[in-house]
Protein backbone atom coordinates (compact mmCIF):
# COMPACT_ATOMS: atom_id res chain seq x y z
CA UNK A 1 0.00 0.00 0.00
CA UNK A 2 1.50 3.61 -0.41
CA UNK A 3 2.22 5.69 2.17
CA UNK A 4 0.08 8.84 2.13
CA UNK A 5 0.81 11.94 0.10
CA UNK A 6 1.78 13.78 3.24
CA UNK A 7 4.29 11.33 4.20
CA UNK A 8 6.00 11.02 0.60
CA UNK A 9 6.26 14.65 0.75
CA UNK A 10 7.80 14.97 4.23
CA UNK A 11 10.29 12.41 2.59
CA UNK A 12 10.93 14.40 -0.24
CA UNK A 13 11.70 17.54 1.74
CA UNK A 14 13.66 15.33 4.27
CA UNK A 15 16.21 14.20 1.75
CA UNK A 16 16.57 17.67 -0.08
CA UNK A 17 16.94 18.58 3.94
CA UNK A 18 19.58 15.91 4.63
CA UNK A 19 21.63 16.21 1.52
CA UNK A 20 22.07 20.02 1.49
CA UNK A 21 19.73 21.01 -0.88
CA UNK A 22 17.79 22.75 2.11
CA UNK A 23 20.57 23.69 3.68
CA UNK A 24 20.32 24.02 8.15
CA UNK A 25 18.81 27.24 9.20
CA UNK A 26 17.31 28.18 5.83
CA UNK A 27 13.55 28.95 5.41
CA UNK A 28 11.52 26.22 4.03
CA UNK A 29 9.54 27.73 0.60
CA UNK A 30 6.08 28.99 1.59
CA UNK A 31 2.79 27.12 1.69
CA UNK A 32 1.87 28.39 -1.34
CA UNK A 33 4.63 27.47 -2.87
CA UNK A 34 4.86 24.01 -1.69
CA UNK A 35 1.35 22.84 -2.56
CA UNK A 36 2.11 24.02 -6.27
CA UNK A 37 5.47 21.87 -5.95
CA UNK A 38 3.64 18.97 -5.18
CA UNK A 39 0.04 19.39 -6.65
CA UNK A 40 -0.84 18.94 -3.32
CA UNK A 41 -3.72 20.45 -0.52
CA UNK A 42 -3.36 23.04 1.83
CA UNK A 43 -3.85 20.01 4.34
CA UNK A 44 -1.75 17.92 2.84
CA UNK A 45 1.06 20.45 2.93
CA UNK A 46 0.50 21.33 6.60
CA UNK A 47 0.45 17.75 7.16
CA UNK A 48 3.82 17.34 5.62
CA UNK A 49 5.05 19.74 7.71
CA UNK A 50 3.90 18.46 10.78
CA UNK A 51 5.81 15.34 10.28
CA UNK A 52 8.78 17.31 9.73
CA UNK A 53 8.54 19.08 12.74
CA UNK A 54 7.99 15.76 14.97
CA UNK A 55 10.91 14.24 13.44
CA UNK A 56 12.42 17.55 14.90
CA UNK A 57 14.04 18.61 11.07
CA UNK A 58 12.01 22.07 10.90
CA UNK A 59 10.90 24.79 13.05
CA UNK A 60 8.10 27.35 12.89
CA UNK A 61 8.70 30.71 13.80
CA UNK A 62 5.38 32.81 14.51
CA UNK A 63 5.42 35.65 12.02
CA UNK A 64 8.06 34.33 10.17
CA UNK A 65 7.68 31.54 8.53
CA UNK A 66 8.99 27.58 8.60
CA UNK A 67 12.56 26.89 8.52
CA UNK A 68 15.47 23.79 8.90
CA UNK A 69 16.83 23.19 12.14
CA UNK A 70 20.13 24.10 12.56
CA UNK A 71 22.81 21.03 13.09
CA UNK A 72 23.47 20.94 16.95
CA UNK A 73 27.31 21.21 17.64
CA UNK A 74 28.75 18.13 18.85
CA UNK A 75 29.65 17.51 22.55
CA UNK A 76 33.87 16.09 21.73
CA UNK A 77 34.86 13.17 24.10
CA UNK A 78 38.58 12.56 24.48
CA UNK A 79 38.93 8.82 25.12
CA UNK A 80 42.15 6.99 26.41
CA UNK A 81 43.21 3.13 27.47
CA UNK A 82 42.47 4.37 31.08
CA UNK A 83 38.76 5.23 30.24
CA UNK A 84 38.13 3.14 27.53
CA UNK A 85 35.04 3.90 25.63
CA UNK A 86 32.01 2.64 28.20
CA UNK A 87 33.09 5.05 30.87
CA UNK A 88 33.95 8.83 28.60
CA UNK A 89 37.04 10.45 29.38
CA UNK A 90 36.98 14.53 29.04
CA UNK A 91 34.28 16.00 27.66
CA UNK A 92 34.06 19.39 26.13
CA UNK A 93 31.23 21.65 25.16
CA UNK A 94 30.73 23.33 21.76
CA UNK A 95 31.08 26.89 23.69
CA UNK A 96 33.77 25.94 25.63
CA UNK A 97 36.05 24.21 22.98
CA UNK A 98 39.54 24.67 24.95
CA UNK A 99 37.84 23.80 28.85
CA UNK A 100 36.69 20.45 30.13
CA UNK A 101 32.89 20.65 31.00
CA UNK A 102 31.39 18.19 34.44
CA UNK A 103 28.16 16.71 33.12
CA UNK A 104 25.64 16.83 35.67
CA UNK A 105 24.25 13.29 37.07
CA UNK A 106 21.22 12.62 38.58
CA UNK A 107 20.53 10.51 41.51
CA UNK A 108 20.13 6.87 40.39
CA UNK A 109 16.49 5.25 40.18
CA UNK A 110 16.87 2.22 42.16
CA UNK A 111 15.36 -1.23 41.28
CA UNK A 112 15.34 -4.70 42.07
CA UNK A 113 15.12 -7.28 38.98
CA UNK A 114 15.50 -11.10 38.41
CA UNK A 115 17.84 -12.02 35.91
CA UNK A 116 17.06 -13.41 33.21
CA UNK A 117 18.21 -14.08 29.72
CA UNK A 118 21.41 -12.39 28.15
CA UNK A 119 21.60 -10.37 31.88
CA UNK A 120 21.80 -13.32 33.60
CA UNK A 121 24.43 -14.71 31.08
CA UNK A 122 26.24 -11.51 30.88
CA UNK A 123 26.51 -11.47 34.79
CA UNK A 124 27.31 -15.40 35.36
CA UNK A 125 24.61 -15.54 37.32
CA UNK A 126 21.42 -18.47 37.77
CA UNK A 127 17.99 -17.09 36.06
CA UNK A 128 15.79 -15.62 38.78
CA UNK A 129 18.94 -14.35 40.67
CA UNK A 130 18.44 -10.69 42.23
CA UNK A 131 20.25 -8.00 40.44
CA UNK A 132 19.75 -4.42 41.33
CA UNK A 133 19.87 -1.84 38.75
CA UNK A 134 20.63 2.07 38.76
CA UNK A 135 19.76 4.22 36.10
CA UNK A 136 20.76 7.89 35.65
CA UNK A 137 19.87 10.89 33.52
CA UNK A 138 23.28 13.01 32.82
CA UNK A 139 23.46 16.29 31.33
CA UNK A 140 25.63 19.13 30.26
CA UNK A 141 24.45 22.21 31.39
CA UNK A 142 20.21 21.82 30.66
CA UNK A 143 20.90 19.85 27.30
CA UNK A 144 20.33 15.89 27.91
CA UNK A 145 23.49 13.88 26.80
CA UNK A 146 23.51 10.45 27.98
CA UNK A 147 21.20 7.69 29.48
CA UNK A 148 22.84 5.10 31.99
CA UNK A 149 21.86 1.98 33.18
CA UNK A 150 24.58 -0.19 35.47
CA UNK A 151 23.47 -3.60 36.71
CA UNK A 152 24.89 -5.46 39.82
CA UNK A 153 24.48 -9.20 41.41
CA UNK A 154 22.34 -8.75 45.06
CA UNK A 155 24.23 -10.26 46.93
CA UNK A 156 26.99 -7.33 46.88
CA UNK A 157 23.85 -5.94 49.44
CA UNK A 158 23.69 -9.06 51.12
CA UNK A 159 27.70 -9.27 51.68
CA UNK A 160 27.30 -5.51 53.39
CA UNK A 161 27.33 -2.94 50.41
CA UNK A 162 24.13 -1.62 51.17
CA UNK A 163 24.32 1.61 49.40
CA UNK A 164 23.95 0.17 46.20
CA UNK A 165 20.52 0.55 46.94
CA UNK A 166 20.10 4.18 48.01
CA UNK A 167 18.73 6.12 45.34
CA UNK A 168 21.56 8.65 45.86
CA UNK A 169 24.57 9.32 43.72
CA UNK A 170 27.96 8.78 44.60
CA UNK A 171 30.28 10.61 43.32
CA UNK A 172 33.16 8.50 44.51
CA UNK A 173 32.32 5.90 42.32
CA UNK A 174 30.41 2.69 43.04
CA UNK A 175 33.43 0.72 42.30
CA UNK A 176 35.42 2.47 44.87
CA UNK A 177 32.81 2.21 47.15
CA UNK A 178 32.30 -1.47 46.89
CA UNK A 179 36.06 -1.84 46.85
CA UNK A 180 35.88 -0.15 50.54
CA UNK A 181 32.95 -2.32 51.60
CA UNK A 182 33.64 -5.36 50.68
CA UNK A 183 37.62 -5.75 49.34
CA UNK A 184 36.47 -6.42 45.98
CA UNK A 185 38.43 -4.72 42.41
CA UNK A 186 37.52 -3.89 39.11
CA UNK A 187 40.47 -5.54 37.62
CA UNK A 188 39.16 -5.46 33.58
CA UNK A 189 36.02 -5.04 31.20
CA UNK A 190 35.14 -5.48 27.63
CA UNK A 191 33.22 -2.72 25.68
CA UNK A 192 30.71 -3.65 22.87
CA UNK A 193 30.04 -0.79 20.91
CA UNK A 194 26.79 -1.23 18.23
CA UNK A 195 24.85 1.65 16.90
CA UNK A 196 20.69 1.70 16.98
CA UNK A 197 17.44 3.62 16.78
CA UNK A 198 16.61 4.86 20.10
CA UNK A 199 13.83 3.13 22.33
CA UNK A 200 10.34 5.57 22.91
CA UNK A 201 12.23 6.34 26.52
CA UNK A 202 15.54 7.21 24.70
CA UNK A 203 13.72 9.33 21.73
CA UNK A 204 11.54 11.20 24.62
CA UNK A 205 14.24 12.08 26.94
CA UNK A 206 16.74 12.92 24.19
CA UNK A 207 14.47 14.79 21.93
CA UNK A 208 14.91 13.05 19.14
CA UNK A 209 12.50 12.41 15.68
CA UNK A 210 10.05 9.66 16.06
CA UNK A 211 11.45 8.06 12.77
CA UNK A 212 14.49 6.40 14.19
CA UNK A 213 16.63 8.17 11.82
CA UNK A 214 19.14 9.92 14.25
CA UNK A 215 20.79 6.92 16.12
CA UNK A 216 22.18 6.06 19.35
CA UNK A 217 25.61 4.85 20.43
CA UNK A 218 25.08 1.86 22.93
CA UNK A 219 28.26 1.02 25.05
CA UNK A 220 27.92 -2.17 27.09
CA UNK A 221 30.68 -2.74 29.57
CA UNK A 222 31.29 -5.85 31.29
CA UNK A 223 33.19 -5.33 33.97
CA UNK A 224 35.02 -8.88 35.99
CA UNK A 225 37.14 -9.14 39.44
CA UNK A 226 40.51 -10.24 39.39
CA UNK A 227 38.74 -13.86 40.02
CA UNK A 228 37.01 -13.11 36.55
CA UNK A 229 33.65 -13.23 38.29
CA UNK A 230 31.93 -10.10 36.45
CA UNK A 231 31.88 -7.10 38.53
CA UNK A 232 28.88 -5.22 36.93
CA UNK A 233 27.00 -4.51 33.28
CA UNK A 234 26.66 -0.31 32.39
CA UNK A 235 24.60 0.07 29.44
CA UNK A 236 25.34 3.82 28.59
CA UNK A 237 23.22 5.72 25.69
CA UNK A 238 24.80 8.94 23.37
CA UNK A 239 22.52 10.28 20.89
CA UNK A 240 24.67 10.28 17.77
CA UNK A 241 23.51 13.95 16.68
CA UNK A 242 25.13 15.42 19.38
CA UNK A 243 28.04 13.18 20.04
CA UNK A 244 31.58 12.95 18.97
CA UNK A 245 34.47 10.56 20.34
CA UNK A 246 38.21 10.63 19.97
CA UNK A 247 40.13 7.98 21.01
CA UNK A 248 44.18 8.73 22.12
CA UNK A 249 47.06 6.31 22.67
CA UNK A 250 49.65 7.07 24.01
CA UNK A 251 51.16 10.39 24.11
CA UNK A 252 49.39 11.93 20.83
CA UNK A 253 50.44 15.32 19.17
CA UNK A 254 48.03 18.47 19.35
CA UNK A 255 46.57 18.57 15.58
CA UNK A 256 44.24 21.41 16.24
CA UNK A 257 41.31 18.53 15.33
CA UNK A 258 40.11 18.20 18.52
CA UNK A 259 40.09 20.05 21.95
CA UNK A 260 43.99 19.95 24.19
CA UNK A 261 43.98 18.01 26.86
CA UNK A 262 44.12 14.60 24.93
CA UNK A 263 45.76 11.71 26.14
CA UNK A 264 45.50 12.66 29.60
CA UNK A 265 43.49 10.44 32.10
CA UNK A 266 40.51 11.44 32.82
CA UNK A 267 40.24 13.12 36.54
CA UNK A 268 38.16 11.24 39.27
CA UNK A 269 34.23 12.14 39.56
CA UNK A 270 31.08 11.98 37.64
CA UNK A 271 32.22 14.03 35.06
CA UNK A 272 35.05 11.42 34.01
CA UNK A 273 34.15 8.07 34.82
CA UNK A 274 29.92 8.35 35.44
CA UNK A 275 29.55 4.77 34.62
CA UNK A 276 31.73 4.03 37.28
CA UNK A 277 29.16 6.14 39.40
CA UNK A 278 26.21 4.68 38.57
Amino acid sequence: MPDPMYRSIADDLRDKIESGELGRGTQLPTELELRDQYNASRNTIRDAVKLLITRGLVETRPGQGTFVVGKLDPYITILDLDTGFGEGGLVYAPDRPTEPTTPRVSDPRIEIHQAAGTLADELQLEDGAAVISRHQQRFIGDAPWSLQTTWYPMHFVDEGAVSLIKAKDMPQGVVRYLGEALGIKQARWRDQISVRAPDPIEARFFGLPDDGHVRVFEIRRIAFQDSGAPLRLTVTTYPADRNEFVMNVGDVPDTGAHPPGSGQPAPDGPGATAADQG
